[in-house]
């Protein structure tokens, strides 16, 4: 573990214990990888009330509980360190060349991310709506609609990937989000349903195990020194491919948020076992 690592492991500490790391070190350094992208984009957006930190190049990082989340995107540029890290290339892109990055930008696992968004969109409900970015788009506004494709490790010889969707859900007046990520087949993640339900983004909280049809699901229905989502749940297929759907009631801390949100308990339950997010 580097000096960035060290100190993005201990700002996640103070956001609240996290899980015990795999024993492989590739899926260890990804993790943690994954965890740094999803703080870094979601502080980046705090505007005035962000801090500035320049370490090793990077920048822009707000104080932990405020709240607001951005999906990460396209991710920070590959190091010179992080290259020797992995001892080995990121995976091939469409064109027959190591991608630049951990992102995919094209090809089917970019693909995969676009599908994943497409079916998010689907299950948003009644009475909801789910916009679309406006043509011509201000660079500083975040965006409604968001995917992404990321290189988490190389397990026994097979490149494992993430996918994660963001869908901004509007009633009324309010504004909410919707998220979906999705973890390849070969992860090792935790199988325990409240166990793998708190190990999402290193959150915790107070977790509810539910029953959908065979399935078991954990759900966290009330996280514990943590806003960045209001609920979430976790469900691992038998064939190891890991689900999680979680909501907010607040899409952002610029505009009103929604007075109830948009699934049940048992709903959001059910989504993560809905064979819409079982990608394969």
């Amino acid at each position: 573990m580097n000096e960035q690592e060290l100190r993005d492991a201990l700002r996640s500490e103070m956001a609240g214990a996290t899980p015990p790391p795999p024993l492989s070190t590739g899926v260890t350094l990804g993790v943690a990888r994954r965890v740094r992208l999803r703080r870094r984009a979601m502080w980046a957006s705090l505007g005035s009330a962000a801090v500035v930190l320049a370490v090793a190049g990077f920048a822009a990082v707000g104080t932990p509980g405020d709240g607001v989340y951005e999906p990460a995107g396209h991710g920070p540029p590959t190091t010179s360190q992080e290259s020797a890290e992995t001892k080995e290339a990121w995976p091939t892109g469409p064109d027959g060349r190591p991608q630049e990055d951990r992102t995919a930008r094209a090809g089917s696992r970019y693909d995969q991310g676009s599908r994943l968004l497409d079916e998010v969109v689907s299950v948003v409900p009644a009475g909801h709506t789910a916009p679309d970015d406006p043509a011509n788009q201000p660079a500083d506004q975040r965006t409604l609609r968001t995917h992404e494709a990321q290189f988490e490790a190389k397990v026994n010889g097979v490149d494992l990937w993430s996918y994660l969707s963001s869908v901004a859900v509007a009633k009324g007046k309010g504004t909410g989000r919707v998220l979906v990520e999705v973890h390849d087949a070969g992860n090792q993640l935790p199988t325990e349903p409240c166990a793998l339900a708190r190990s999402f983004w290193g959150m915790r909280g107070r977790c509810q195990v539910e029953t959908v049809g065979a399935a078991q699901v954990g759900v966290v229905v009330e996280p514990s020194g943590d806003d960045r989502l209001d609920q979430w749940s976790a469900y691992r297929h038998p064939d190891g491919v890991v689900v999680f759907v979680a909501q907010g009631a607040r899409f952002d801390e610029n505009g009103p948020g929604l007075t109830k949100l948009p699934f049940s308990e048992q709903e959001l339950a059910a989504l993560a076992v809905d064979e819409r997010f079982h990608l394969r």
